[in-house]
């Protein structure tokens, strides 16, 4: 019924198709396994188990709980409703200090503590996350 040149330009698009949906799945896929979620201190509060999924904790540093020894830096982030405290071993972006935003990137060990792998504080005093300004709205 169609001719042979048809027939090709048919599995030849089809093949061009295949390959692209294959690319764009793959490509999703990979995304998928390293998004990190962004979680409030009042968020982690509620949840009932933890699995061992690296996670993203952002609030304010609350005033007077920075404490530092040697390399390793200890505080609490707070969304003025709850609070975790987070110990990071390593050196702080500038822009961290005491009652600025921060998103602290690691593993829960409990409701009431966090084990931070990165600070992330890569903004401006005036800046703070979209998640962060929502949770304070609601208080």
């Amino acid at each position: 019924m169609y001719g042979r040149k048809v027939k090709l330009r048919f599995i030849f698009i089809l093949s061009i198709l295949a390959i692209i949906g294959l690319s764009v799945y793959l490509i999703l896929k990979s995304l998928e396994e390293n998004v990190v979620y962004f979680q409030s201190p009042s968020e982690i509060k509620n949840v009932a188990e933890f699995d061992k999924k690296k996670i993203r904790v952002g609030g304010m540093v609350k005033k007077n709980s920075v404490s530092m020894n040697s390399n390793e830096i200890s505080f609490i982030i707070t969304d003025f409703k709850n609070e975790i405290n987070v110990i990071y071993t390593g050196a702080v972006p500038n822009l961290f200090e005491e009652g600025k935003g921060v998103v602290a990137e690691g593993f829960v060990k409990d409701r009431n503590f966090f084990l931070a792998s990165k600070i992330l504080a890569k903004h401006d005093e005036n800046y703070m996350p979209p998640e962060v300004k929502a949770a304070l709205k609601e208080k």
